[in-house]
């Protein structure tokens, strides 16, 4: 992609500036929620599935030093900008282009300490397809919940995290998607507004593990009942995670 063809987006208050599409799938606070919820540690090692950007690792990155970050991405053209994104800011990433059906020899040798995802939300065969080609590809399903899922699974070391977020109408799939390989489940809800319900959660799952399901309060996003002005009264908890990449755990 030509520079004309790209903005550069400030993402945890400016500490990681990305190159993204005008147009197309774009990278918005998402992925900044998914990398929030990460537990690792420096020295651990993180594959993101379905990368784009490199959003999501890229803010994991900026947040916890010394990761072994690596990424696939099926379009190559996002793969490349998520490779040029982990260079200019200086955040080491090794992104393959890939399908994750068909998952590149280089990445099948290794298993994760945590393996992340911010798979597509809408289940195409309920609902229609986007005219923009990339952007269908990023968000409507082509592979399946359930592959993303035991692909994730497959490519953790025991022990390790899968984490992962999704529209909250897909809870079902998720869960449905998960077999006895995954244990210890929390989800999050992640609400617009008190008394609102939740449009997006949070899933975390360990490999291996024995604990009891947990479904976790919901988080607030926005202070407030209604949107009042052209700004965006996110909570001091949300401002500190979107802002200042501060960590969300999940218990």
């Amino acid at each position: 992609m030509s520079q004309g063809e790209l903005t550069q987006d400030d993402f945890l208050g400016g500490q990681l500036v990305l190159s993204q599409p005008k147009d197309g799938y774009r990278a918005g606070v998402d992925p900044v929620f998914l990398a929030s919820a990460v537990p690792a540690r420096s020295g651990q090692s993180v594959l993101e599935l379905g990368c784009g950007v490199g959003a999501a690792s890229l803010c994991l990155g900026t947040r916890v030093s010394g990761l072994d970050l690596h990424g696939i991405e099926r379009q190559e053209s996002y793969a490349k900008l998520a490779q040029q994104n982990a260079e200019a800011n200086d955040v080491p990433m090794a992104v393959h282009v890939g399908d994750l059906e068909q998952m590149p020899e280089a990445l099948r040798a290794h298993s994760f300490d945590h393996v992340i995802m911010n798979p597509p939300y809408f289940d195409r065969s309920r609902g229609s397809m986007s005219p923009d080609e990339t952007r269908e590809q990023a968000l409507g399903e082509e592979t399946p919940l359930s592959v993303w899922i035991d692909q994730a699974t497959r490519r953790l070391k025991p022990r390790g995290y899968l984490t992962l977020i999704q529209s909250a109408e897909r809870l079902p799939d998720v869960l449905q998607a998960l077999d006895d390989r995954l244990g210890s489940v929390i989800i999050q809800p992640l609400s617009p507004r008190t008394g609102r319900p939740a449009k997006l959660i949070l899933m975390q799952a360990r490999k291996g593990g024995r604990g009891a399901f947990r479904l976790a309060a919901p988080l607030i996003l926005h202070e407030g009942d209604e949107h009042p002005a052209d700004r965006d009264h996110y909570t001091k908890t949300v401002q500190s995670i979107l802002r200042d990449g501060a960590s969300l755990p999940l218990t």
